[in-house]
């Protein structure tokens, strides 16, 4: 149970209140997280922010569910994994992708292998990848470019898990079917 408020237009603060309604009139519902986050109109719009820079990056939708999933997962998100899991499903990434991030198995092509390794390392070392890494992310065809993207949706997602983590966020009903937990 949490003990965060589940904020929504009308509780908000004011400088919430905008991107809880165009969430709402965009999905039907606030998310829990958006609603949680609401109480701090500066992290809601950071993650918002972040997110909306992230979709807009050099990774196709696949890569983008790879790197989203990828540290869900490290992070046992209770709430991010089955939210992303609807995510990708909206964005016609193939299943068989979504369930091996899920399920931490091995991708269908040895890239977005690459790219869920790269992604790890970054994630289990803060940051403080060895040059083995940057090689292997390079010869699987990435660049720079997409070393720093990755950077991005990292911030994105320290902020969600986070928050997902202390405020205990219940998933929301859209998202209940691929209700997830570490195995």
């Amino acid at each position: 149970m949490t003990i965060f408020t589940l904020h929504t237009a009308e509780t908000a603060p004011t400088k919430s209140k905008d991107i809880l309604i165009g969430a709402e009139k965009q999905m039907g519902a606030v998310p829990g997280l958006f609603a949680v986050m609401a109480e701090s109109p500066q992290t809601l719009t950071a993650y918002t922010q972040l997110h909306q820079f992230f979709t807009e990056t050099s990774l196709d939708a696949e890569e983008l569910t790879v790197v989203w999933q990828t540290i869900n997962v490290e992070h046992e998100c209770h709430y991010c994994v089955p939210a992303h899991t609807g995510i990708a499903h909206s964005m016609k990434v193939d299943p068989a992708i979504t369930e091996a991030l899920r399920n931490e198995t091995a991708l269908p092509t040895a890239k977005l292998q690459a790219l869920r390794d790269f992604t790890l390392s970054m994630v289990r070392n803060r940051g403080n990848v060895s040059q083995q890494d940057l090689k292997d992310f390079f010869t699987a065809g990435y660049s720079q470019q997409q070393v720093l993207e990755i950077i991005l949706g990292l911030s994105q997602k320290v902020i969600s898990n986070y928050v997902n983590h202390v405020a205990n966020t219940p998933v929301d009903p859209m998202f209940e079917s691929f209700a997830w937990t570490k195995k």
